[in-house]
C-alpha cells in the first residue's frame, strides 16, 4: 500500500498553522515538485526536533486537482457540499492548496510555516493563515471535550485511509475543513446544566447527558457507516482564537468521500422532525473547503521522483 502522509493519523499535538493557497502561476510542473519539497521540509524538522513531534499534512483543492493531476482523480473527489438550512450554512472558500503543520512546540510550527509559505509564494496567494493549539486536556474553548470519538491505534488507518477500493489512490484521504467562530458571550450566559443539554456531555468528565435529546451535538455528530460501524471519520480540530475572536478549525480526514457530507447533514438539516445540532446557534461556520491529501508515494511519483 502507499505510504499515507503523517499528518493525516497523527496523535494530537500541542500547536498547529493551517495554511491555504490559491495558485496564480501556470507552471504546474513546478507546484507539482514544490509539493515533493514540502513534504522533504516537515521530514526535515520531525529528525532534526524530534521531541517537538512533528507532523505534516497537504492536501488538494476538489476544483484544483484536475488541474493539476489530470491523468486521474480519485474517486467521489468533488466540491465542498454548500448546504444551508434557515441561518445554519456550510460557507464555501476556493483553495487550492491546504497545508496543515502541527508540533508541540509553537516555535517549530512557526518555522515551518515561513519555509512552506516562501517555498509557494512564487506561484501561489495566500487565501488565509489560521494558528490553533490544544486547549487544557484537548477541549474546545466552549469548555467540552473534542475528538474524544477518535479511534486509537491502527483503527485510524481503517477510517482515514484509503485502501484498495479506490485503484491508484491508496494511501490518501478525503480531507474536509471548516473554521468555526463561537458566540462566545451568548455561550457563556448559558447554565452549565443548558450548555450540558446542547453538548449531550457533561463538561466536567465528558459523560453522556441522559435524555439530552435528538438536538444534542454528541448525537447529531453520532454517524454511521452502512455497516454500522462509528465513527467514519478521523476529527483532527483543535481551538484558535484571540482575545476577541475565538472558534475551533474543524479537520476531518476519511476513507470514504461521503463521510463529511452525510455529517454536515445531520448538523445542519438533522431530521424532518427539525432536530438539528443545537451547537450551531452559538457557533457558526465562515469557512469550509474540501481537499484530497494523497500519499506520499502519488506526490513524489508526481514530481518525477518514483517511477509510476
Amino acid at each position: 500500500m502507499s505510504q499515507p502522509q503523517k499528518g493525516v493519523c497523527a496523535e494530537p499535538n500541542l500547536h498547529a498553522q493551517y495554511l491555504l493557497f490559491n495558485v496564480v502561476d501556470d507552471d504546474l510542473s513546478a507546484i507539482r515538485s514544490k509539493l515533493a519539497v514540502c513534504l522533504d521540509i516537515f521530514d526535515y524538522y520531525e529528525d532534526e526536533h524530534y521531541e517537538a513531534m512533528v507532523s505534516g499534512l497537504v492536501g488538494i483543492g476538489a476544483s484544483f486537482w484536475q488541474e493539476l493531476y489530470p491523468d486521474a482523480t480519485p474517486a467521489g473527489l468533488s466540491p465542498f457540499p454548500d448546504m444551508q438550512s434557515e441561518d445554519r450554512c456550510a460557507p464555501v472558500m476556493i483553495a487550492d492548496i491546504f497545508v496543515q503543520i502541527r508540533a508541540d512546540r509553537l516555535d517549530i510550527c512557526h518555522e515551518i510555516g515561513i519555509k512552506i509559505v516562501d517555498l509557494f509564494k512564487l506561484h501561489t496567494e495566500m487565501v488565509e493563515q489560521v494558528r490553533a493549539f490544544r486547549y487544557l486536556d484537548g477541549r474546545d474553548l466552549t469548555g467540552f471535550v473534542i475528538t474524544d470519538e477518535n479511534p486509537r491505534g491502527m483503527k485510524k488507518l481503517d477510517i482515514a485511509i484509503v485502501g484498495d477500493e479506490n485503484h491508484g489512490f491508496q494511501g490518501g484521504s478525503y480531507l474536509h475543513i471548516q473554521r468555526y467562530r463561537h458566540d462566545m458571550a451568548r455561550w457563556n450566559a448559558l447554565s452549565e446544566s443548558r450548555q450540558e443539554k446542547i453538548m449531550g456531555k457533561t463538561r466536567e468528565h465528558n459523560l453522556p447527558v441522559v435524555d439530552s435529546g435528538l438536538s444534542s451535538h454528541a448525537f447529531r455528530t453520532k454517524i454511521t457507516g452502512p455497516d454500522g460501524e462509528y465513527p467514519i471519520l478521523l476529527n483532527q480540530s483543535m481551538p484558535y482564537g484571540n482575545m476577541s475572536v475565538q472558534g475551533l478549525y474543524f479537520v476531518s480526514c476519511a476513507r470514504h468521500p461521503e463521510a463529511f457530507k452525510r455529517y454536515l447533514h445531520s448538523r445542519i438539516y438533522g431530521d424532518q422532525q427539525g432536530h438539528y445540532d443545537r451547537l450551531l446557534d452559538y457557533s457558526s461556520a465562515e469557512t469550509g473547503a474540501a481537499f484530497f491529501a494523497p500519499s506520499i508515494t502519488f506526490i513524489k511519483q508526481q514530481a518525477g521522483l518514483l517511477p509510476v
